[in-house]
């Protein structure tokens, strides 16, 4: 075989390495010497790197989580509205008062304070957070954990690649690329995976012998349609059984968890979540997002954020630090994001409006700087200095997890895409 493929001419080699890139991932690779069907994507980050992190937690506060009352702060603005600034563990960075436990992780964080969207309502801007691109007719676009698992496999075989904790229906999951790429999707981290187990009663052998038969029942139908997503239905079935089977099953059971670790994380949604990403980092998957609702505050702001505020504070604090505490922070991004920011005037409303011109965002750990703040704006109003674009955001965490940004895959119907469409990734952000 390598005799055969080192006499064929160039081309020819490079028509065998798209065939099997294509068999293999479901889409095709665009080869490097195509350069007029390259030309779109010429600009992308050519940026590579020794990966910085190996893992995410993903924290998406759903619903446009307001910058100036958090890490956008602007120390003595008029659009600060009730909110104060606290110093934190990082010299010279300020947040919100209502943020005092996560005040003292700063100094392992980086806060994004420059990032503008062009989407400015809800379901668009939580798909461009997600994907890194507008929503463009019928193409659904992967997020980053499908992207991390299409270039570099899953951590743990006989785990998901990817967990979404408390998300909802409108998440992009894994785009156009194959089922196996889907993250598996939890609504409830207390409960952990419904359905793993077999039947009471129910004897492995008579559960093996309903899987081969159903197996054989469909072999013609698999035989006479043998196309991708017919595999996919398949592969779906076969990885489910083998997570049933497997004993890093565990990582679903919070049970295992001391009563002070339940404690610590919160006993709500979003901490139980938290605590269950931890978890499964610990085994071996490698993209888990945890989802905080709750954030467009129209109307009377100020008398909703403390309890949301004190929900993701307690959480954030026990997150970063039972991370640091096990070792996890140096390969594990804790990415925190949204939508877009809320409006720096106060609205008739007692309340902040949608505002993707300016917001923030922040990571922890990864290998990403600690205690710098990235970007300013005026009053949290415009982007003054160090703008970046949500793609920006995407291809710098592709960038840490050594993600090939530069590399372009074309979906099911031809077109061409990158991880990060034509993101930059913040180099000035890494340590």
């Amino acid at each position: 075989m390598k005799t055969l493929l080192q006499a064929a001419d160039p081309f020819s080699r490079r028509e065998f390495a798209m065939s099997v890139a294509k068999t293999c991932l479901g889409v095709s690779v665009l080869g490097r010497g195509l350069n007029a069907v390259g030309a779109p994507f010429d600009d992308a980050s050519k940026a590579k790197q020794v990966p910085t992190a190996r893992n995410v937690i993903y924290l998406y506060m759903s619903g446009g989580m307001t910058h100036l009352d958090t890490f956008g702060c602007v120390p003595g603005a008029d659009t600060m509205g009730e909110t104060k600034t606290i110093p934190t563990s990082a010299d010279g960075v300020q947040i919100g008062h209502m943020l005092p436990k996560t005040a003292r992780t700063m100094h392992r964080a980086t806060v994004f304070n420059g990032i503008s969207s062009t989407q400015g309502a809800h379901a668009q801007g939580n798909y461009f957070m997600h994907t890194g691109y507008s929503p463009r007719g019928a193409t659904r676009h992967p997020t980053m954990g499908a992207w991390l698992q299409k270039f570099q496999g899953k951590g743990n075989p006989a785990l998901p690649g990817s967990v979404l904790i408390s998300g909802d229906s409108r998440h992009p999951g894994a785009g156009f690329f194959e089922a196996d790429f889907q993250p598996l999707a939890i609504n409830n981290a207390a409960t952990g995976l419904a359905n793993s187990k077999m039947l009471p009663g129910l004897a492995e052998d008579d559960f093996n012998y309903r899987v081969n038969l159903s197996s054989r029942l469909d072999a013609a139908f698999r035989s006479t349609y043998n196309q991708s997503t017919v595999r996919a239905y398949a592969d779906v079935y076969s990885q489910a059984i083998k997570v049933m089977k497997s004993e890093d099953l565990v990582a679903f059971d919070l049970s295992k968890e001391s009563q002070s670790a339940h404690d610590a994380y919160g006993s709500n949604d979003f901490g139980q979540g938290c605590l269950l990403a931890r978890r499964l980092i610990e085994h071996g998957v490698r993209f888990v997002e945890v989802t905080l609702g709750g954030w467009d505050m129209h109307q009377d702001i100020y008398s909703r954020l403390p309890e949301k505020l004190g929900i993701l504070d307690n959480t954030l604090g026990a997150l970063i630090a039972d991370l640091e505490s096990r070792g996890l922070l140096n390969d594990t991004m804790v990415v925190l994001t949204t939508e877009f920011g809320r409006t720096p005037n106060i609205n008739q409303n007692a309340g902040r409006d949608h505002y993707p011109k300016a917001f923030s965002s922040v990571i922890w750990g990864g290998g990403i700087k600690g205690g710098y703040v990235h970007g300013k704006t005026d009053k949290g109003i415009a982007v003054t200095e160090q703008g970046i674009g949500v793609p920006d955001l995407s291809a710098t965490i592709g960038y840490a997890l050594g993600l090939p940004l530069d590399q372009v895959l074309f979906s099911p119907n031809r077109r061409p895409f990158t991880v990060a469409d034509k993101g930059k990734p913040v180099l000035e952000a890494f340590a």
